[in-house]
């Protein structure tokens, strides 16, 4: 059975390669989102402490201090200087994404994305389209807004809103104001803009973007040969845009490396690809391929 069933994406894949095949790394990104969120809720609920705090500032086994860059970036806007943990913290958090991809914060991590995914799995059952546009660059002003109301009221602004933490909380303490949020995330992505919050206005992804920019860990395109124009890959990838030059090959036969901070590094596209177009390379991959042939008659989506 496919992720999505009643459509024809992934079909190809799931016949060519099987189940396993075509859903591996959605299959361990959500094994990795939810094992990483039964880690924070073991402690309130069994008494097991290997982690304590949240997604935004951690400390595991007691050893090892986590801290969200975005969170500190707002305490300092605030006038107040992080303890030496936090910026520890920090540090190594930067440098694990500064790896790895900051974007891979978002499908791999966060546990509100299932919830994105789902609304625009939904949307696309329910046949929605159209909606508002919002700029894919408004989260970047909206992570700058939140450092200016930090600074001018005195407190991590984020993190009333946060629907990361709100979303912790709710499963903790429950309240109607956490769920709200949470609710709210997935109508708008629903009904107002597909993939909105996490493509257009989320700023923890923003600052996961900027953190990325450089990191080695990407998507390649690099049998793009290969490609038939069936266009499953656009349809799944939260960031379709990032896919265009990579795997057309672009102006002067550009790299076919996913170099886009804007990647998310979730995998999806290795999945549904029946050609196996697609896999995990890193930025310094120069190994030739063969480039992208004349269009099979099918014309690539707009996106």
């Amino acid at each position: 059975m496919s992720f999505f069933i009643g459509t024809s994406i992934g079909k190809d894949a799931l016949e060519t390669k099987g189940w396993w095949k075509s859903h591996q790394w959605l299959v361990l990104r959500r094994l990795s989102q939810l094992g990483l969120l039964g880690l924070f809720l073991l402690g309130p609920w069994a008494g097991i402490w290997i982690v304590k705090g949240n997604l935004s500032s951690s400390l595991t086994l007691n050893v090892l201090p986590l801290t969200d860059p975005y969170v500190l970036l707002q305490s300092i806007a605030t006038g107040h200087w992080p303890q030496a943990t936090a910026l520890i913290g920090a540090s190594i958090v930067l440098g694990f994404y500064a790896l790895f991809g900051g974007r891979a914060y978002c499908a791999w991590v966060c546990p509100v994305n299932p919830i994105t995914d789902f609304a625009a799995w939904l949307r696309l059952r329910l046949g929605i389209r159209g909606g508002a546009h919002l700029s894919r660059d408004a989260r970047y002003w909206i992570l700058a807004m939140t450092l200016v109301v930090s600074a001018a009221t005195g407190s991590v602004a984020w993190e009333w809103i946060n629907p990361v933490t709100l979303l912790h909380r709710g499963l903790l303490f429950g309240g109607a104001l956490a769920w709200a949020v949470v609710v709210i995330v997935f109508l708008f992505d629903l009904f107002v803009i597909q993939r909105g919050w996490c493509g257009r206005a989320c700023p923890v992804g923003a600052t996961y973007s900027l953190i990325g920019l450089k990191s080695t860990v990407r998507i390649s395109a690099k049998k793009r040969s290969a490609c038939n124009d069936c266009a499953d890959c656009y349809a799944v990838c939260p960031e379709p845009l990032i896919l265009k030059i990579p795997l057309k090959g672009g102006p002067a036969g550009a790299s076919p490396v996913v170099l886009s901070p804007n990647c998310t590094n979730c995998g999806r596209c290795i999945d549904v690809c029946s050609k196996d177009v697609f896999f995990f390379s890193t930025r310094f991959d120069k190994s030739p391929c063969t480039e992208h042939k004349a269009a099979s008659g099918q014309s690539q989506p707009s996106v």
